[in-house]
């Protein structure tokens, strides 16, 4: 068919204004633009899915790396650790892969590294080539055993005595002493025990080394001012007096010498320093119940001996062989991130009132000997009338005096850094509140009834050396 040129130009005139009008007409821009954003939207929505569900997985390998690592790191944990580490995951996240694992040790620490990862499939990203995503898990802990300076504080008043009070003491500070130290801890950890009971009996060798003036040979006891109590110090610099060494707690029959204001024994010494468990142990076995209590007293010892002030009376006494040189250095000073200062204090009383023998009585030295003869009360009651006893003696503390300087001290540990457990042992609720007040905190706090004293030393000992997460 042959087309005329005029209907070919007709028609291309009518094609050229379609193409004008198609051009200029702007009906249903806005939804193809719409579509186009949807489209995006749901792309994007679908990625933060998939990122979102990868960071969950994340989060939970993490978990499972970090309980691994704690588990295979601890020192108690006989399991080889690599293979500790292997089961948690095999029984947490089957598809995950542990990479590897690091295992650091010696005699007082266990280092664990991890590195693991998994991955998780997508559902959206897939369409832009990404199929999985890869989650990666990293984790280490350690359990080391840090030098740690113990100050060990028992009560041995006559209360003890009761109930078989100083059986179950004598079976728990043991089992203290054998959890705390160990052939993994050598020379690392030391325990100051420190019995207590009216007052402390320092022993010769360290009342030889602070500026005394010296009474009497028959106990070795410092008499402190209240100021003292206001400081975790011994102050080398001041003069002390030597406590009197008399009795004046009195039965009525007989003149009784055996339980003096002042403990007289060797055993009842304080034994600073030490990671010698055999004689410890043999030293906790020989305690016996005596006379009143000072809590206070004891408290002051037990800190007085963390304090690094203590330190040249530590390294004269390991010159002379009376601590262990591997000591010689302790206390540590307070800036010594490696070490840690514990008290450990128990009672399963509250502080009594206590006695002194007026100076005018005991200011000679036929007048010391003539106490270490007679109980004073005995003595009063036999020689002296009833209306001059009372000027024999007079009152130095009282129990809520007692229970003052106790809150001193305490504060001034706590003040100094130094971790404080206490220990009710059938015990008032005042006593209780007492010696809750001195702990740390609450939770350092345990108040017990018979052999659950043992389990009360037994978790204090645990948690002195605890694990924790290095990265």
């Amino acid at each position: 068919m042959i087309i005329k040129p005029s209907t070919f130009r007709r028609q291309k005139a009518q094609l050229d204004a379609i193409l004008r009008n198609f051009a200029r007409e702007e009906d249903g821009l806005v939804t193809v633009l719409a579509c186009f954003m949807i489209l995006m939207m749901l792309l994007v929505g679908g990625i933060g899915v998939d990122l979102m569900r990868n960071e969950m997985e994340r989060v939970r390998i993490q978990n499972i790396s970090d309980r691994a690592v704690l588990a295979a790191a601890d020192l108690d944990q006989e399991l080889d650790p690599t293979l500790v580490v292997e089961d948690y995951f095999r029984k947490s996240s089957p598809l995950a892969t542990v990479n590897s694992v690091t295992v650091e040790q010696g005699l007082n620490y266990r280092t664990v590294r991890i590195d693991a990862n998994s991955s998780t499939p997508t559902r959206f990203m897939q369409k832009m080539g990404v199929d999985r995503l890869p989650v990666p898990g990293s984790s280490a802990a350690e359990e080391r055993i840090n030098k740690v300076e113990i100050s060990l504080v028992l009560d041995i008043s006559g209360s003890m005595g009761r109930n078989n009070k100083m059986v179950h003491l004598q079976d728990a500070a043991k089992v203290f002493v054998d959890t705390v130290i160990r052939d993994d801890t050598h020379d690392q950890i030391s325990i100051s025990l420190i019995p207590y009971s009216e007052h402390v009996n320092a022993g010769p060798n360290i009342m030889n080394r602070l500026d005394m003036n010296r009474y009497h040979s028959y106990s070795h006891c410092v008499e402190f001012d209240n100021s003292d109590f206001n400081s975790v110090r011994l102050d080398r610099s001041k003069r002390y007096n030597q406590a009197q060494h008399f009795q004046w707690t009195f039965d009525g029959y007989n003149n009784d010498r055996t339980s003096t204001t002042c403990p007289r024994y060797s055993y009842e010494r304080i034994t600073p320093f030490s990671q010698d468990a055999v004689a410890l142990k043999a030293q906790i076995d020989a305690l016996q119940p005596r006379v009143q209590t000072s809590i206070f007293l004891g408290m002051k010892w037990a800190v007085g001996l963390l304090d690094p002030d203590f330190q040249p009376i530590t390294s004269s006494l390991a010159a002379a062989g009376f601590v262990d040189t591997a000591f010689s250095d302790r206390p540590a000073a307070y800036d010594d991130t490696d070490t840690m200062k514990t008290v450990i204090l128990m009672t399963d009383g509250q502080n009594t009132a206590s006695q002194r023998i007026s100076s005018a009585y005991y200011d000679s030295d036929s007048e010391i000997v003539h106490w270490d003869r007679y109980n004073l009360n005995w003595y009063l009651r036999n020689y002296v009338s009833y209306y001059y006893r009372d000027r024999f003696y007079w009152q130095k503390y009282s129990g809520s005096e007692g229970d003052q300087l106790l809150g001193s001290i305490c504060q001034a540990a706590k003040e100094a850094h130094m971790v404080i457990w206490t220990i009710g042992f059938e015990v008032t609720s005042h006593s209780a509140n007492v010696m809750r007040n001195c702990a740390s905190s609450p939770s350092h706090f345990f108040e017990v009834q018979g052999i659950e004293i043992t389990e009360a030393f037994e978790a204090i000992a645990r948690q002195i050396s605890q694990l924790r997460l290095i990265q």
